[in-house]
């Protein structure tokens, strides 16, 4: 039986682009399989520096970023800074 997973932090409202829902839709790919890693401190693709950041995010309040691949797109998942507000999934070229 699968661990369940600790999330890190509150995502707020979640909301997505136009353009990273029509990938995950087609690529049949929910955005709860994203944003699970996201909320548990998997930042994906983001650099060394980026996931410092988010770290530090976590106890500050400040903005958290993180970067998946999906069927070579990148896709941005972006928690905004304290309160926390809203997070929103979207695809690189639409930031």
């Amino acid at each position: 039986m699968n661990q369940p997973t600790r999330l890190r932090f509150s995502p707020g409202e979640i909301v997505a682009t136009r353009g990273a829902d029509a990938l995950l839709r087609e690529q049949n790919l929910h955005p709860v399989q994203l944003l699970a890693r996201h909320l548990a401190g998997d930042w994906g693709e983001v650099g060394a520096e980026d996931a410092q950041a988010n770290e530090a995010a976590l106890q500050t309040g400040a903005r958290l970023l993180s970067v998946y691949t999906v069927a070579g797109v990148k896709c941005f998942v972006i928690t905004e800074a304290e309160p926390r507000a809203v997070t929103t999934i979207l695809l690189a070229d639409e930031y």
